[in-house]
This record gives structure tokens, sequence and C-alpha cells, in this order.
């Protein structure tokens, strides 16, 4: 049985042999790092070659020169060396098998490499390094997955924390919340790291001894594959576990906010209180995309409250050179009026940075256990790279619901009250003694 399952005459992992027969819809394997998800990606495509005479595979990684060096040159030596068992076509980037099967080998560097792949069709598609792209790119791969025989219709993923596409695949394997349509049973993950990977340990033990040293963050991702924790993250003060409270019975003595961010393609807008003794809750949000502006008014103006400061960046107020009206003018016909803030999106990240931080073991700020989108994305957020001390925009779908949060920490910069000091804890406000 071996034999017929591998046989390229190899000693698998048991985590490897576990990816090997997944026979999932959809297989993430890997979490952290050195344990051998590349090896083990590269034999599971050529022994579904083999077994499926006829099938079509692609195999993509984010850049050229890593898919050349990690990919196509192992699979030289494997496929067509002393016993042959495909050709080669460098200019196609294509493995033609003896017994007919196809493996294709591409890249995905930016959004227009996806062009190439349009209109064709594979078997399966296999992911090397998943968190480097985004989720369009994952979709737009995944629809590609069709055709009208009796192989097997599968998408297999290797993956790290960290990176690009860190929230789409943590949320599809990981915390398993799925959308409409997607169906659970469709995604298996398989955890791997270096302490699974014999070879490795036995060849190049101070490996493990080169991730221990790493610091925090790095280590917890790529030593122990942590999804919370990664390399890049702009908000490591943000810890769900002191972050997020189950919603309790807010005083009715609070200062109330809603701070919107608005557009076609999302509306965010967050509901949040400052209590008497200073610090924030975030008790409801709104989060959805598609609105017109009038639709978003109705929504909004529904859970708005007497007294409640709305807060809306600048550019809403730019006119429309169709309508000759403002966005933030269509919003007050719809009864939401706005108080316009010019946010500087450095300083309104290290305000919320304030606001974020804690202070004898307290938060300052807390989310409602409700608000799901603002939970999700904050975390997800990473270091903009070209510049210093703001936000990443990309992926663009994790960023409205933080810019939301960053407008009422611009116009609601942390001051920590003297007089007394309060304690949330499960859902309480609980006086302490100075």
């Amino acid at each position: 049985m071996q034999n017929e399952i591998f046989p390229l005459n190899f000693s698998p992992t048991t985590k490897q042999r576990e990816f090997f027969l997944s026979d999932a819809k959809y297989t993430a394997y890997g979490g952290a790092r050195g344990g051998g998800k590349s090896f083990a990606l590269r034999y599971k495509l050529v022994l579904l070659c083999l077994r499926y005479p006829g099938i079509r595979v692609l195999l993509v990684r984010r850049s050229f020169p890593e898919l050349r060096e990690n990919h196509i040159r192992p699979l030289l030596s494997l496929l067509c060396g002393r016993n042959p068992m495909a050709e080669y076509h460098e200019r196609d980037k294509c493995f033609e098998f003896f017994c007919g099967s196809t493996l294709l080998l591409g890249y995905l560097a930016d959004h227009g490499d996806l062009l190439r792949y349009q209109g064709l069709q594979f078997d399966v598609i296999a992911i090397d390094e998943a968190t480097q792209i985004d989720e369009e790119m994952f979709l737009v791969l995944s629809a590609s997955v069709r055709g009208v025989n009796d192989f097997p219709k599968r998408m297999y993923l290797t993956c790290n924390p960290g990176g690009v596409g860190h929230g789409w695949v943590k949320r599809l394997f990981i915390d398993k919340q799925y959308r409409k349509g997607e169906n659970p049973e469709d995604y298996r993950f398989i955890p791997a790291s270096v302490y699974d990977n014999d070879a490795l340990m036995r060849d190049d033990p101070d490996y493990v001894k080169r991730l221990e040293a790493l610091p925090e963050a790095l280590r917890a991702a790529w030593l122990l594959g942590r999804w919370d924790v990664f390399s890049g993250q702009f908000f490591s003060e943000f810890d769900e576990r002191l972050h997020v409270l189950a919603p309790f019975t807010i005083p009715e003595d609070a200062r109330f906010y809603c701070a919107v961010d608005y557009g076609l393609d999302m509306l965010a807008a967050l509901f949040i209180a400052v209590l008497p003794d200073g610090r924030a809750v975030v008790y409801d949000e709104i989060y959805e995309n598609n609105l017109i502006v009038s639709v978003a008014a109705r929504k909004i103006k529904e859970k708005l409250t007497d007294g409640m400061t709305v807060i809306a960046p600048a550019d809403l107020w730019s006119r429309s050179r169709d309508s000759g009206r403002s966005t933030a003018e269509i919003f007050a016909q719809g009864g939401v009026f706005f108080t316009k803030l010019s946010p500087s999106r450095v300083d309104g990240w290290l305000s919320l940075k304030e606001w974020l931080a804690l202070r004898d073991g307290v938060p300052s700020l807390v989310i409602f256990g409700n608000c799901h989108n603002i939970i999700r994305c904050l975390p997800l957020l990473q270091y903009d790279s070209a510049k210093t001390g703001d936000v990443s925009t990309e992926p663009h779908e994790i960023t409205h619901a933080p810019d939301a949060l960053r407008y009422f920490a611009s116009f609601c910069p942390f001051e920590a009250k003297k007089e007394e000091k309060y304690t949330l804890f499960r859902g309480k406000r609980q006086k302490r003694e100075r």
C-alpha cells in the first residue's frame, strides 16, 4: 500500500502523510517554518500527476525567482533526471508527463498576472506560501478549478502566519468563520512545525535554535505557528483576550460618538461610548458594502442617539462634478449630520495606539464581542513599508473599520482621568481605590 501511495520511494513525515492523503476540496498545510511545506507540495502534485494520467495541475508562487529556486529546479532533478517521468518546456514553464498529465508553474507578483490564468481550466491548483497573495487572487484562481472529467477538483495551499493574505487564510482554516456559499466541510488545515520535520532536525539542528532566538512576535509565528501574532503587525498592543468583552450596560452619563468611513465599496460605522472615567467602549458597528449614500444614511440614523457626535473625514465634503453636492450634504439630507475631521493618518494611528495601550493592566479601549469586523480587521493591519508610522492600505478590505476607529482616536485623544479609576472586567464597571 505504501508503494502504491508513495511511488517515488521516500519516507514522509506523519504530517506530510496526512497532507498527501487529504481529499478535501481545500487543504492548507503548515503554520510554522521548517515543516517541510514546499517539499510536500511538490510531491503531492507529482503524485497526483502520476495517479491520474491526463490531469491538469497549476502550481503558483508569489514571484518567479521563488518559483524557480523552490520548485522548478527541484522538479527538474526529480522528473527529468536519470529516470525521466516528464519533459520540461522552458517557454511555457510546464512539465509534460509521459502519462499525459500536465504540471504548469506560474507566479502572481501582482493582479495583472491573474490575466494569464483567466479562461484556463485546471483540475488542481496549488498555492505555495498562500499568505503572500490577497483574497481576490485566491478567488480568481479558485474559479479556474473546473472541468468536465472524473479527475479530483481541489486546491492545496501552504502557509505561514503573516503577509497580505494572513486574514483570509486565518478566517477559512484557523478561525473557521465561513461566509454564505462556503461549505465548512470543504476546508481542512494540517498544522506542521519544525518539530515534525525529522530530516531537518537531524541535518540542521541549529535551525531550531535560530528560530528560538527570534524576537517574540516572529518566534511565536515562525516557530510555534501562532496566527494571532505575526511579523509586521501594526497593533501589537491589541490582545483579544483583554480588549474584547461581553456587552454590558453603558452608563447614561457616557459621551457617545459615531465614527464613519464611507465609500461605495464599504460603509464602516463604529458606535463608541466614552465612560466617565475616560475609557472608551466600541459597542456597535455597521459594516456593509455597495450602499448608496441615502441607504447608508438611513442605516446610521437608525442607531443614532440624542446628543451623539458623528465624525467623518473631510474628503466627504468634496463636491461631485455631476451633482454639485458633496457626500456629506447627501448624508445631511438623510438626517445624519457630520462633524468634519481633517485627520493625519500617522497621528491618528499613534492616538489609537494610546487608546489600546494597557494602564495598570487595564485597556483604555475595549470592544464588545458583537463588533465582529473591527475585531477581525484590527489585528490584521500591517506596517506600510514605504511610509514610516503608517498602516498599509492593502488588503484594502480590512482597512475600513480601523480607519473609522482612527477617526475617533483623532477626534478624541486619550486623556486619563486622575480623580478616579475604573476597571472594565467581564462586562462590569468596577471602581478601584487609588
